[in-house]
């Protein structure tokens, strides 16, 4: 029996579309792709995620191999708050989980800085009992031991544990730990998914 909900953040409780946000605030086709494939999908992306490197580590790192300069790139990371902001449509089935007895958890890889700050900012964070992001236990998903360290950390059986990511990939990485794992591909899903999954009925 499901006793613990796990949500991985983007695109499961917080909106993560960086080329959507691209296109709509003007960024012509070129300078999309370029920022894409050299800053968000780089190597260094990764490493801020896992806490391995700092801000000004990854655009000096960035800026040797690409025509981007040091400037445009630590341009690109400060739009990453801006590009981030609560599904409502999901973060509202928090309190009627916690309401039906559900301990809830996070668990996403995020760079500690944004962590911190979208954390402050929206309210929605008060409804968890805990959790934990990459940067700060220097693991990132899909290793299973990120889902080993949120277990012992809150002494969580995975049997009675539940994780929902967006990602293939990282919800059968806790499925290999024995936490039960709900692939999420579209976030306007996730209201039916539970109440399927959990046999409740929300309110909303």
């Amino acid at each position: 029996m499901i006793q613990n909900i796990i949500f991985d953040l983007g695109n499961v409780l917080i909106s993560w579309k960086p080329e959507e946000y691209l296109r709509l605030n003007g960024y012509d086709d070129n300078v999309r792709k370029l920022i894409l494939e050299q800053i968000v999908r780089s190597p260094e992306w990764l490493l801020l995620d896992n806490g391995d490197i700092d801000l000004n580590e990854a655009a000096r790192r960035i800026a040797e191999r690409s025509s981007l300069k040091i400037p445009q790139i630590l341009d690109v990371f400060n739009l990453r708050t801006k590009i981030l902001f609560p599904l409502t449509q999901n973060t509202r089935l928090l309190p009627e989980l916690k309401k039906a007895g559900f301990r809830l958890y996070y668990l996403s890889n995020f760079p500690g800085d944004i962590f911190d700050e979208i954390q402050n900012r929206y309210k929605f964070f008060r409804y968890f009992d805990g959790g934990i992001i990459s940067a700060r236990v220097r693991l990132s998903k899909p290793d299973p031991d990120i889902f080993r360290v949120l277990l012992k950390m809150y002494q969580l059986e995975p049997a009675e544990s539940l994780f929902i990511d967006d990602i293939a990939v990282n919800s059968h990485a806790a499925e290999s730990v024995g936490i039960k794992g709900i692939h999420l591909p579209d976030p306007e899903i996730l209201h039916e998914t539970l109440q399927e999954r959990l046999g409740i009925k929300f309110l909303h």
